[in-house]
């Protein structure tokens, strides 16, 4: 599954390495895998919606979802939902973004699972997970394909259960 993922560096910008899933994708029966690898772990633990943090998140987010047969939840960038939302922002390195979701995306007390194609830092995830929670929604997991070990983006979010498939230890 590693070999299917290529390096990119200097995207999208200089000292940056992308790390590119496309290979992977094209790949039916390492997707496959790969969904299984993320939804197994949470099988049992009464997941009732998979949420999947845009863009490549949708990908892996969707056929978790499908493959747990539960429903699908986007949390998108800002102004990009079409429903009245909530959002969160979080920091980057340059500055500040924001996601959002719908406001009636997830029931209060629903059982929920974060499904993304990377962690980084956390950001992100950490404030899909602050929807999430807004909506009183409660998190069984956080599944993604790639960490990046390096930026502690697992030490940021440490009171959720997490899995993660591949393990990048350094830049």
């Amino acid at each position: 599954m590693e070999t299917l993922i290529r390096d990119i560096p200097d995207f999208p910008k200089k000292g940056v390495v992308f790390k590119d899933i496309t290979p992977l994708l094209g790949n039916a029966a390492a997707l496959a895998e790969v969904v299984d690898r993320l939804a197994v772990p949470f099988a049992d633990a009464g997941v009732e919606a998979v949420v999947g943090i845009e863009s490549r998140g949708f990908i892996f987010g969707s056929l978790v979802a499908q493959r747990l047969g539960v429903g699908f939840v986007p949390v998108r960038k800002l102004g990009k939902l079409p429903y009245k939302t909530i959002q969160a922002s979080y920091d980057l390195e340059y500055g500040r973004d924001s996601v959002e979701m719908h406001v009636d995306a997830i029931a209060p007390g629903q059982k929920v699972l974060v499904v993304d194609d990377l962690i980084a830092t956390g950001g992100t995830v950490g404030a899909a997970c602050q929807l999430i929670e807004q909506l009183g929604g409660q998190i069984v997991g956080l599944a993604f394909v790639i960490e990046l070990s390096f930026l502690k983006g697992r030490h940021r979010l440490s009171r959720y259960r997490m899995h993660s498939l591949i393990d990048v230890s350094s830049e």
